[in-house]
């Protein structure tokens, strides 16, 4: 079954371009190098610039969890703690409407 999920990050006012460059990165790395990941989408507030929400969906919990478990998830943290305000809100979600 697959598995949503929604990240809620919120970056220091002016760290908005560095952590959106570093995402860029991500993205592109994780839509060459994990076939199990079906959507890894990044927005970004209208309201508030300095908030990002991916939205993201997995074949399936392992494919979730070999995401969380690459050396590019590991290095996209490193590079972008320190560019945010707070921590990330993450949502695991799976589809009501699916049987």
């Amino acid at each position: 079954m697959p598995i949503t999920v929604i990240a809620k990050l919120k970056t220091k006012a002016g760290s908005e371009k560095q952590f959106e460059e570093a995402a860029r990165k991500m993205i592109d790395t994780v839509r060459s190098a994990e076939s199990g990941t079906l959507q890894y989408i990044l927005h970004r507030g209208v309201k508030d610039p300095t908030e990002f929400v991916y939205y993201e969906v997995y074949q399936d919990q392992a494919a979730l969890d070999h995401h969380g478990k690459t050396d590019h998830m590991k290095a996209f943290g490193g590079a972008i703690g320190a560019l945010l305000d707070g921590r990330p809100q993450i949502d695991i979600l799976t589809e009501v409407t699916k049987k």
